[in-house]
């Protein structure tokens, strides 16, 4: 429960849920179908080794499954990063004061509140905008944070991050703090990566924030526990991406015929998710107009997740004008969270 859960029902008709929230779809359902919006689909299924990007994890039931994901006792990055925010959030309201937070990815934003409640316990206003591709899970969690919040204001962006970030609107608060929090920096290669915190650099003025979370180089065990969970939930979500490709593409993917894989790569210092096909098939996409055949044993690649030395990170943010003002971690170094200012 939050600090302001229990505020009173006899709320204004000027304070209302609906008066505070604006929910702006970048992603229009006809265009999701289209060739256009497959044609990374169709690159990444016609190259050799094949890859899908992760974004299509994320319809509403992956959304879902990725939730349980950070519940479980195997997953450790959650927890870790959650207790960071518990124990610093108050330094980093401090730091900012009052500001637009602007969340890439936000999900259910259950991390989120702990910065909100730091951001109340100040009396610092503030607008939230959190960005997601499943505009079911916006929906209902910007309703849930208004409920709770009542003098928040909540702009949700559905889409992606790049479409997100070009449609933000000049904050009217003093600053604005983008956040990235959750290690989804790992996520992204080098040469993404580079393009990532240069459309940060590009969409912040100067003076202005930015949060990150990464996720830290430790034992192998840990890491490769971390997403072969006991419960298989790691490998629902993965295999849903080929049920979230049957349903936008017309697809006929037999997802028993396919399994989870996943391991650390330690010379890229990275961990590598797949789906390996169990036979010899061919699977069509019928809307794309793609025939894709699979030998037995081979893979598609769907996340990497890279984890990153301090040191590296900060360098590759500087270089970008991202100067980290402070950097927190949990006593075991697993994870670390930035918080970097605009410098020109």
């Amino acid at each position: 429960m939050t600090l302001f859960h229990a505020a009173s029902n006899k709320v204004s008709s000027q304070n209302t849920v609906e008066t505070r929230l604006k929910i702006q779809r970048l992603l229009e359902p006809t265009l999701v179908v289209s060739l256009s919006a497959g044609s990374d689909v169709i690159k990444g299924l016609t190259q050799t080794p094949k890859f899908l990007p992760p974004r299509y994890f994320y319809d509403d039931f992956g959304s879902e499954l990725f939730e349980q994901i950070c519940a479980l006792s195997e997953y450790y990055l959650t927890r870790t990063e959650t207790a960071i925010l518990q124990q610093y959030a108050g330094e980093i309201a401090q730091i900012t004061g009052s500001c637009e937070l602007v969340e890439l990815g936000s999900g259910s934003s259950t991390k989120t509140r702990i910065l909100l409640d730091a951001y109340y316990q100040f009396g610092y206003s503030l607008r939230y905008v959190p960005i997601d591709v499943s505009a079911g899970m916006l929906e209902s969690s910007a309703r849930h944070l208004l409920t709770d919040y009542p003098t928040l204001q909540v702009h949700a962006l559905a889409g992606t991050y790049e479409m997100a970030l070009t449609h933000l609107e000049p904050t009217q608060f003093p600053t604005r703090m983008i956040c990235f929090i959750g290690s989804s920096l790992g996520n992204l290669n080098p040469q993404e990566c580079d393009v990532f915190f240069s459309q940060i650099t590009n969409t912040l003025e100067v003076g202005e924030y930015f949060l990150l979370g990464v996720d830290l180089q430790k034992p192998k065990h840990l890491l490769e526990a971390a997403y072969n969970d006991s419960q298989g939930v790691t490998a629902a979500f993965n295999i849903n991406m080929l049920q979230h490709l049957n349903r936008q593409f017309e697809g006929d993917f037999d997802t028993t015929q396919f399994e989870h894989w996943a391991f650390y790569n330690e010379t890229e210092n990275q961990i590598e998710m797949h789906l390996r096909s169990l036979r010899s098939q061919t699977v069509q996409l019928r809307s794309l107009n793609l025939n894709v055949h699979f030998e037995a044993g081979e893979t598609i690649l769907t996340e990497i997740s890279r984890k990153f030395e301090i040191n590296f990170i900060q360098q590759e943010l500087k270089a970008k004008g991202l100067v980290p003002q402070t950097v927190w971690t949990d006593p075991n170094q697993w994870f670390a969270l930035l918080l970097c200012q605009l410098q020109p």
